[in-house]
């Protein structure tokens, strides 16, 4: 994986980028990670080309991530987090905390950062859950303290002067 470029980012988001450049790297079997906001923006991708506008994106079944945008991950992810938390609502279940998605070609993880914030990842079918499940709560426990409301305007700023 090529990192995004943080030149310009504070500390923070450079260790934000940091943390989630090795959740992919040093975890076996994981394609991609995102971190997405409460109100569904992506604020970190570790596809290098989350910035590059659709059209240019890979065909399908051409890389590792779904549809081979990051987009479509942070999609996925605000979405599947949206319907658990409903679902939780409904069942009286108190806060979703995790959400995994095993499926015959790949496994969808959905951890809970902080005042809403998601930290999703795109795994291979037979990646060790166990193991992927024990670094996402390790960048969830790092990130959560420092994904103020002022990083997170940092970042979405970051990705949309960078389009």
């Amino acid at each position: 994986m090529t990192a995004p470029s943080t030149f310009g980012l504070s500390t923070e988001a450079r260790n934000l980028h940091w943390l989630l450049s090795n959740l992919v790297e040093e975890v076996p079997g994981v394609h991609s990670v995102t971190v997405v906001s409460s109100d569904g923006l992506m604020l970190l991708s570790s596809d290098p080309g989350h910035l590059a506008p659709k059209a240019a994106a890979p065909a399908a079944g051409t890389s590792d991530g779904p549809k081979g945008s990051s987009a479509d991950l942070a999609t996925i992810v605000s979405g599947i987090g949206s319907l658990t938390v409903g679902a939780a609502k409904l069942m009286d279940g108190g806060g979703v905390k995790q959400t995994m998605i095993a499926m015959d070609e790949g496994s969808v993880f959905v951890m809970s950062i902080s005042d809403g914030s998601l930290l999703g990842v795109h795994a291979t079918p037979d990646c060790d859950m166990s193991v992927v499940a024990y670094h996402m709560a390790l960048f969830v426990g790092r990130a959560g303290h420092v994904l103020t409301p002022e990083l997170r305007s940092e970042l979405r700023t970051s990705l949309e002067s960078a389009l």
